[in-house]
């Protein structure tokens, strides 16, 4: 289960510009110039809190400034609310934790840091390709990509099953190699439909939500890129009525009767519980399920490999949402903030907060792929390998809603416009024609 968001930004800024009013207990009234205040996305992942917890007290004493990190939960919109209140407030942390567009949503509230991220670039060389698509404003850097809680999600497949019904031995097309095996280049999106059929007819179906859930919207944008569509351009122009987007939704309406009939209801834990359970032979996700079976079905944890997506005819896309770390601007402490993000982003502690999230971490720089986290981690030993982006997988990273203006793309995003299209068609029998015209309204909509 992937950390999940799902309240929309428009609401999250009204519900803000009241609670600003409000006594909030984590909201800071003043602040000493040896004081700063952190806010970061608790982690779905036991003991990761803790382990950050330690490593900014740890550089707060070294320092002489008195830190306090305080851990907010996504998935209850405790985050999105804080960010509203304080953004509304001009009061509260000085560094808070940002998903995705919303370094876009409080661009007029963040600091400049391109001092930071000019000397992580000099130190550890370039990012992750598509990262500062996100957190780069009009040329400036207005938060820095981080490790923490950014997150691709990658294939996550039973072994066993995808031997027995598919045929495919995948730890020999995805090993842990500089470069893919035989049969790299043939796991395409109709390679996957094939295998859905199969598995389905074995009574182990992808688990695939086609709901308004994170999930949905990353697997099926991951499909979209990969047949050419786009919703909207990076200048804002619709371009939903296209014969890319007749054919993508022409190939899910084929491939939905092959997935659970209630997938049209699923939330982001529905997969890992259908992954977890034995029932599913794939799904798309961080490796969450795959340590949550470890732990609670070991024979399904010890059969699960993570490997790249399908590949369609304009590309092969790995879903990712990028975190990062903004200041506050109103900050009252600017410097110590500027110097505990850099540290945190340096490799030493990059590894560290990899390890504790059992390499459901991301970095953001490509020259931190190389922590063993990926290639030890086991049962089965080298399950995590391919999950990060590696040059082998000619592969690159799409986020739901891109390459559209960001208050366009983060409505795409946030009222679900993907599966929505696609559940339409799939799941209610409306034509293509239909669907797609009801997607354009919806567009024209987030126009105005």
């Amino acid at each position: 289960m992937a950390q999940t968001r799902h309240m929309s930004r428009r609401t999250a800024l009204k519900i803000g510009a009241g609670a600003a009013a409000l006594p909030l207990c984590h909201i800071r009234t003043a602040g000493a110039a040896g004081s700063l205040a952190i806010a970061f996305t608790t982690s779905l992942v036991p003991g990761w809190d803790d382990v950050i917890r330690k490593l900014v007290e740890g550089w707060g004493e070294r320092n002489k400034v008195e830190v306090r990190a305080d851990f907010l939960n996504a998935i209850n919109d405790q985050l999105i609310l804080t960010q509203a209140a304080e953004a509304q407030s001009r009061a509260g942390h000085d560094i808070i934790d940002c998903f995705d567009y919303d370094v876009a949503t409080y661009v007029d509230r963040l600091e400049p840091v391109d001092d930071v991220v000019g000397h992580l670039l000099m130190t550890y060389g370039p990012l992750t390709p598509g990262i500062d698509d996100f957190a780069k404003r009009d040329g400036v850097w207005r938060a820095v990509p981080m490790a923490m809680a950014s997150q691709y999600r990658a294939s996550v497949t039973r072994i066993d099953l995808f031997r027995e019904h598919v045929g495919m031995d995948v730890q020999a097309v995805f090993p842990v190699a500089a470069e893919m095996g035989p049969g790299y280049d043939q796991w395409t999106w109709d390679a996957f439909l094939i295998a859905a059929e199969k598995c389905f007819k074995a009574g182990v179906p992808f688990g695939l939500q086609i709901s308004n859930c994170t999930d949905a919207n990353a697997w099926i944008n991951a499909l979209f890129d990969g047949f050419g569509v786009q919703l909207v351009d990076a200048k804002g122009a619709i371009n939903v009525r296209s014969d890319a987007t007749r054919e993508a939704l022409g190939y899910l309406k084929r491939l939905a009767p092959f997935l659970p009939p209630d997938v049209y209801t699923w939330n982001n834990a529905s997969d890992n519980r259908a992954m977890i359970a034995g029932k599913s032979a794939l799904i798309f996700d961080p490796p969450s399920p795959w340590a949550g079976a470890l732990k609670d079905n070991p024979p399904v944890g010890e059969q699960i490999w993570h490997h790249p997506p399908p590949a369609g005819k304009h590309g092969r896309y790995t879903p990712f949402n990028p975190n990062y770390l903004g200041i506050w601007n109103f900050s009252t402490n600017k410097t110590a903030a500027k110097e505990l993000i850099a540290w945190l982003s340096e490799r030493e502690q990059v590894e560290a907060s990899c390890v504790a999230s059992q390499g459901y971490d991301i970095p953001p720089f490509v020259s931190m792929t190389d922590f063993p986290i990926w290639a030890e981690a086991g049962p089965p030993k080298g399950t995590l390998f391919n999950y990060p982006l590696r040059p082998a997988h000619h592969a690159k990273t799409t986020l739901a809603g891109a390459p559209a203006p960001p208050a366009i793309a983060h409505q795409i995003q946030a009222q679900w416009t993907l599966p929505k299209l696609v559940a339409r068609v799939a799941q209610s029998g409306m034509s293509i024609e239909q669907s797609i015209a009801l997607a354009e309204q919806e567009l024209e909509g987030f126009m105005r």
